[in-house]
C-alpha cells in the first residue's frame, strides 16, 4: 500500500488514509446556518473517500465571519445544522472536522463572487464594525478596527471554547484553529498588525500569549481524545514579518498546549507572501509562488523540527505527488483546495493510480458495482 493510504491514528481517532479536504469558504450560510448546499458540498468529499474532510472556516460569533454568508456555530441551532453533514461523513467511513475562526480585522467584506473580498460599506445594512489586536487596517480602504481589551481577550476564549463544545456535539472528531491567513489569531501573531504595549503585543512570546491561551482552552474543552490541529501563515512574506523561525517557535509551544498537527499555509497579513531562501533555508523567489507544492518545505521545517505532526497544502495536484510528500517525510498529511473542489472522487483516483485499489473497493457500493462495470467494458473495447 501507498504511504498516501496509510491510515493515520491521532488520540483516540484514526484517519483512514492522508488525504485532507482543506477547509473551503463557500460563503452560502444564511445567519451562519448551514443549508442545503453545505450538505451537498461535503458528502460530495465523503463519496470521494478523502480521509479528513474539513468543514470551512467556521465563526465562532457573528463579529467574527468574514462575510455575511459565512457558516457560524456561536448557537445551538448552527449546531443542530451540522448534524446531518457529520453524520454522512462518518456512514462514509471519513472522518468529519471543522475549523474554528474569528476574521478580526478582515471580517465585514463581501464574498469573492459579490465584490472580491473587499470590505462592505459602512452604511451597509450587512455590515458590522470589526476587532483587531490593535487599530490598524488591514489596508487604505478597510476599515479602522477596535483594538481588544485584555477583558475582550478573556471574553473571546470563552467564545471559542462554546464553539469548540458545540462542534464536538455537533458530531466533529477533529477541530482546527485558525491562526492564518490575516485572521483574528493571525493578526494577534504578526509584528505587521500587532502594535499593543501590554501583555498580548511586542515580544514575540507576548504576540503568541493570546493565541496560545484559546489553544489551551480548546484543548481542556474538548477533552483529551480529539485531534486538536493548528492553521498557520508560516510567512508573512515582507521582512519584517512574521517568518518560518517564528513558526518553528510557535509550533513548539503550540505542542505544550495540546496541539497534535500544524496546517502551514502562508500569507495574509500584507497581501501574498514573498519567498526569500532564509524562510525555509532553500532557495525559493517570487516566481516560485503558486508553483506545484510551493508551501510544503513550510510543512517540512515544522515536520523535522518541532514534535507535531505538519499537514502540506498549497496547489497539490497529482497523486505521485502527493505521495512522494508523505512517505519522503515532509508531512503527514496532505489538504487539497482547489484541485478537490475540480475532481471531488480526486481521493479514489489517486488510490487507483497508486495501485492501492484496482479492484474498485473503496468506492461506496451504489457506485462500485457500475463503475467496475465500466472498467470492464473499457478493457473489452480496448482489445
Amino acid at each position: 500500500m501507498s504511504q498516501l493510504f496509510t491510515p493515520l491514528t491521532i488520540r483516540g481517532i484514526t484517519l483512514p488514509n492522508r488525504v485532507v479536504v482543506s477547509p473551503l469558504c463557500m460563503y452560502s450560510a444564511i445567519d451562519g446556518l448551514a443549508q442545503p448546499w453545505h450538505f451537498a458540498h461535503l458528502s460530495t468529499f465523503a463519496r470521494g473517500k478523502a480521509g479528513l474532510v474539513f468543514a470551512e472556516a467556521t465563526a465562532v460569533e457573528a463579529v467574527g465571519r468574514i462575510t455575511p454568508q459565512c457558516l457560524g456555530i456561536w448557537s445551538d441551532e448552527q449546531r443542530d445544522a451540522l448534524k446531518p453533514i457529520t453524520r454522512f461523513i462518518k456512514d462514509m467511513g471519513c472522518v468529519a472536522g471543522i475549523q474554528l475562526a474569528h476574521a478580526g480585522r478582515k471580517a465585514s467584506t463581501a464574498s469573492p463572487f459579490a465584490g472580491g473580498g473587499k470590505p462592505l460599506a459602512a452604511d451597509d445594512p450587512d455590515a458590522w464594525p470589526v476587532v483587531g489586536p490593535s487599530a490598524v487596517p488591514v489596508a487604505d480602504n478597510f476599515p479602522t478596527p477596535r483594538a481588544l481589551t485584555s477583558d475582550d481577550l478573556a471574553s473571546l476564549t470563552d467564545t471559542f471554547v462554546a464553539a469548540a463544545k458545540r462542534s464536538v456535539d455537533a458530531g466533529f472528531d477533529v477541530i482546527e484553529i485558525h491562526g492564518a491567513h490575516g485572521y483574528l489569531l493571525h493578526a494577534f501573531l504578526s509584528p505587521l498588525s500587532n502594535f499593543r504595549e501590554d501583555d498580548y503585543g511586542g515580544s514575540r512570546e507576548n504576540r503568541m500569549r493570546f493565541p496560545l491561551q484559546v489553544t489551551r482552552a480548546v484543548r481542556a474543552a474538548v477533552g483529551e481524545d480529539v485531534p486538536l490541529f493548528f492553521r498557520i501563515s508560516a510567512v508573512d512574506g515582507p521582512d519584517d514579518g512574521w517568518s518560518m523561525d517564528d513558526s518553528v517557535a510557535l509550533a513548539k509551544e503550540l505542542s505544550t498546549c495540546g496541539v497534535d498537527v500544524v496546517d502551514c499555509s502562508s500569507g495574509g497579513i500584507a497581501g501574498a507572501p514573498r519567498f526569500r531562501t532564509d524562510d525555509v533555508g532553500k532557495p525559493l523567489t517570487r516566481s516560485s509562488a503558486r508553483t506545484p507544492g510551493f508551501q510544503v518545505p513550510f510543512a517540512e521545517r515544522i515536520q523535522n523540527e518541532t514534535p507535531l505532526e505538519a499537514m502540506a497544502v498549497g496547489v497539490i495536484i497529482e497523486p505521485q505527488q502527493a505521495e512522494d510528500i508523505i512517505a519522503s517525510g515532509q508531512a503527514s498529511l496532505v489538504a487539497l483546495g482547489r484541485e478537490i473542489m475540480h475532481d471531488p472522487f480526486w481521493p479514489l483516483r489517486a488510490a487507483l493510480a497508486l495501485g492501492d485499489d484496482p479492484e474498485y473497493d473503496l468506492w461506496p457500493p451504489q457506485y462500485k458495482w457500475a463503475v467496475d462495470r465500466r472498467a470492464q467494458i473499457a478493457r473489452l473495447n480496448t482489445r
